[in-house]
């Protein structure tokens, strides 16, 4: 009789997205029975689970965990990227009480929704089989899906949720369909198998099988970091979401692309470094150019925003296509700082705004350094870690990317990083100078700074600027996060 093996389990490995999935399922009863006038204690109730994920982050740094047959691994490199996609949540459910209640969409399933699209970025990061990362993807893509269309009253929010679907869809195709040729010419989808099945058979560099399936995984991954040419649902999307998810969405799916990305072709397919490194740097100087050339002409600053991710999703593809320890490194550093200086950006533009009318046209915030000084000021902050201006932590991502790039011998590619940098300054400093030099058009009576509001903008000026002054711990950690 034959013995069947059972492979090893091992829930450590999956601690932090079992934590968050509980949660959000308790979350989804809990919600059948509350009042609406009462669901904000849901976004409560979500920020303990994130708590308690982040200790278990936290806590297994150093200390990695296997599991279900070496489809799953908790290192540092996932730890580190947790902690950005736990930060993304945390802050965004912060901020979205408010705007929830305010657009009387304060529907309680929000939260379970950005618990479970963080359970989706958690696999992302940690799948080390190709079927791992995308049942991640999935999960993250039917929760945003969602979520980009959860204002049901407002036509934008459902057309933007209508457009995502359909071109995440549509983009999903390519990952699955390069992941099956990848798996038809190696005969596994574990990305440690892979990488060893080519290096034993040399002749496979040549396979156009295997080339096709790993140009269809770079367009499918290229997508979700929304780099130029698969960027078209970005401005839309972005544009007509809810404002705390767009916020949500430009940070923390876009470091789940990035930490995916980054595994599979730095594991797996490291003998085709040569190809991809070459589509790669076409994809960034593409990606860079374009998102910022668009910005300098958008009105609309959610907009501006999205095209801006783009530009910044660019910056960070000059690191990978460097594909050095500094490079790699910067870009989780990047992606850290990205995180506070965009989230902080989004919670101004909400407060500025009121029911009904979102004022999200830069012209609105004229004058708001007179109504509102200090939120001028936090605003201005995080606009100059956008644009990478010392001491920020905008500007040592920056250097820290495109000095791998030179290491790399890419320094054509640093200069073009460098000179889109500069032309982004232009439409970021087109905002400071309607809060700082327009006479006010709005008394901005309204614009009321709730403690939690309080503490994300706190949060996120502390990280910009802790992460600009002192980065030497944080990029120390993210050097040994990228030894993979």
């Amino acid at each position: 009789m034959e013995t069947i093996a059972i492979p090893a389990v091992n829930l450590a490995a999956i601690m932090p997205e079992t934590v968050l999935s509980v949660v959000g399922m308790i979350l989804l009863l809990i919600n059948v029975f509350l009042p609406t006038e009462k669901k904000a204690y849901l976004g409560y109730l979500s920020l303990i689970g994130i708590a308690v994920s982040l200790f278990y982050t936290m806590n297994g740094w150093g200390t990695p965990q296997e599991g279900f047959n070496g489809s799953v691994l908790l290192d540092n490199f996932s730890h580190f990227f947790n902690v950005i996609f736990l930060l993304c949540s945390a802050l965004t459910i912060l901020i979205a009480d408010q705007y929830v209640q305010r657009e009387e969409c304060n529907h309680g399933e929000l939260y379970p929704l950005i618990l479970f699209a963080t359970t989706g970025m958690m696999f992302m990061a940690s799948g080390t089989d190709l079927m791992t990362i995308f049942l991640g993807l999935e999960v993250l893509s039917i929760a945003l899906y969602i979520l980009a269309g959860f204002a049901r009253n407002n036509v934008k929010s459902n057309e933007a949720g209508l457009k995502y679907f359909l071109l995440g869809a549509f983009s999903t195709c390519f990952l699955l369909y390069g992941m099956a040729l990848t798996y038809g010419a190696t005969g596994t989808t574990k990305i440690a198998g892979i990488a060893q099945f080519i290096a034993q058979n040399s002749i496979l560099s040549k396979n156009p099988i295997l080339l096709v399936g790993m140009l269809l995984m770079a367009v499918g991954f290229s997508f979700k970091i929304a780099a130029a040419p698969f960027h078209m649902w970005t401005p839309d999307v972005y544009e007509g979401a809810p404002t705390p998810i767009t916020a949500f969405m430009s940070a923390g799916p876009k470091a789940a692309g990035f930490a995916a990305f980054l595994r599979v072709f730095l594991v797996a397919l490291p003998m085709f470094k040569a190809e991809w490194t070459s589509l790669l740097w076409a994809l960034a100087v593409l990606t860079m150019t374009f998102g910022n050339i668009t910005a300098i002409y958008q009105n609309n600053i959610k907009r501006m925003l999205a095209y801006s991710s783009i530009a910044h999703a660019g910056y960070a593809l000059v690191g990978f296509v460097a594909a050095n320890e500094v490079g790699v490194a910067g870009i989780l550093f990047y992606l850290l700082s990205y995180t506070f200086m965009n989230l902080g950006a989004f919670a101004i533009i909400i407060l500025v705004g009121k029911k009904g009318e979102p004022n999200n046209n830069v012209s609105d915030y004229a004058g708001l350094s007179v109504k509102h000084p200090a939120l001028a000021l936090a605003m201005s902050v995080f606009l100059f870690s956008l644009m990478g201006i010392p001491p920020t932590a905008g500007f040592v991502g920056k250097f820290y990317l495109f000095s791998g790039a030179i290491k790399s011998g890419y320094i054509w590619l640093a200069i073009i990083g460098v000179l889109n940098s500069a032309a982004s300054v232009y439409y970021y400093l087109r905002v400071m100078v309607f809060m700082y030099m327009k006479a006010p058009e709005e008394d901005f009576a309204w614009l009321k700074v709730t403690p939690a509001f309080f503490v994300t903008v706190v949060i996120a000026i502390a990280g910009v600027l802790v992460l600009g002054v002192a980065p030497q711990y944080f990029l120390k950690l993210a050097q040994i996060a990228v030894m993979i």
